[in-house]
């Protein structure tokens, strides 16, 4: 294992860059990865997702960054660097992982040079601390120090896996990783709508005590009056047995199911009532509880735009042509309301 770890590392390391930024506790350090060669890079929302003057170090130079996603739910936060040809980690499937999958990251430790930390894969959870987290996290027992959050998790076939979004304060060195799967998620709906926009259909669900003849026992209750699923037929005491490819066996299952809910798709919804076995097709609206997306994007926008006056002013100094600020960079709109 030792060579894989180490053919890994120095394959990887070139794509690892150290992140640091301001916020209103001081200035702060952290950890990303390359994820294209287009020079987006991956990290954690406690790194880049309230902070500003952000900069990305790469190899020996500094690149300002611009915030594209900042997703305080995922704990996510993508940034992007001027240039293209970056070297990049290639995206793996944490599907393959099991409870004792030798797993590693790659960091900046405080001041340091970036180094590897190997580990294993200790669970996939939906809960810490009583409290359910957004989507399934990998929990792996890897050290972590000041200046690695943010770091690729990343299988011995040179794959990320996940986001290093969480640090757990057992003094074990067990952290959280958001997988790369849902980092995905988050990053596509970018690519699509600007801003990440998670779903809702308004379906609650509870155990029934007993698994159903398909293996599921979540029962829907609490149906959400003129929700989406409502509209779309679903009743009470209907039990859920899939949510788009997702099978269901507990009602735990519905929160990976909600988290990858985009707002204006449709989704089939497989359930069992009474003796029949029915697929409705449900139209997800945009998440209740979280800004709404032309306001989110506006706030992105204004960010934007003080990544290009940033740039403008550092290259006018130097005597270089600076860029023109996108004059689609919209006025704030404090009143915005969901599309």
């Amino acid at each position: 294992m030792g060579e894989d770890v180490k053919a890994v590392f120095e394959k990887a390391k070139s794509a690892v860059v150290r992140i640091t930024a301001d916020d209103f506790h001081g200035s702060l350090v952290g950890t990303g990865f390359f994820i294209n060669p287009s020079g987006t890079v991956f990290t954690a929302y406690s790194v880049a997702g309230e902070s500003w003057n952000v900069v990305v170090e790469f190899g020996e130079k500094k690149f300002p960054a611009v915030r594209l996603v900042a997703d305080e739910r995922s704990g996510l936060a993508v940034l992007k660097i001027a240039g293209t040809g970056t070297p990049f980690i290639p995206l793996g499937k944490p599907s393959e992982l099991v409870v004792a999958s030798a797993i590693m990251s790659i960091g900046y430790p405080m001041d340091l040079p970036v180094a590897p930390n190997v580990g294993f894969l200790a669970g996939f959870d939906q809960k810490y601390l009583g409290g359910y987290l957004s989507t399934t996290h990998l929990r792996a027992n890897i050290p972590v120090h000041r200046g690695e959050q943010g770091s690729p998790i990343l299988n011995l076939k040179g794959e990320a896996v996940g986001v290093l979004v969480a640090r757990m304060d057992d003094g074990k060195g067990t952290c959280y990783a958001l997988p790369i799967h849902a980092a995905r998620k988050v990053f596509h709906d970018y690519e699509r709508f600007g801003v990440p926009r998670p779903g809702w259909v308004g379906v609650n669900v509870k155990a029934t005590g007993a698994f159903d003849a398909e293996g599921s026992e979540a029962v829907v209750r609490l149906l959400e009056e003129d929700s989406p699923a409502a509209k779309a037929g679903i009743k009470e005491g209907d039990v859920i047995l899939g949510v788009g490819d997702l099978k269901f066996k507990r009602p735990s299952d519905m929160i990976d199911a909600s988290f990858f809910l985009t707002g204006g798709e449709t989704i089939p919804i497989t359930l069992r009532r009474g003796e029949q076995i029915l697929t409705l097709n449900v139209l997800a609206i945009d998440n209740p509880i979280v800004p709404p997306p032309n306001q989110l994007n506006e706030l992105l926008e204004l960010d934007r735009y003080h990544y290009f006056m940033q740039l403008e002013r550092e290259q006018y100094a130097e005597g270089e042509p600076a860029p023109s600020v996108p004059a689609s960079t919209p006025k704030l709109k404090l009143n915005a309301t969901t599309p």
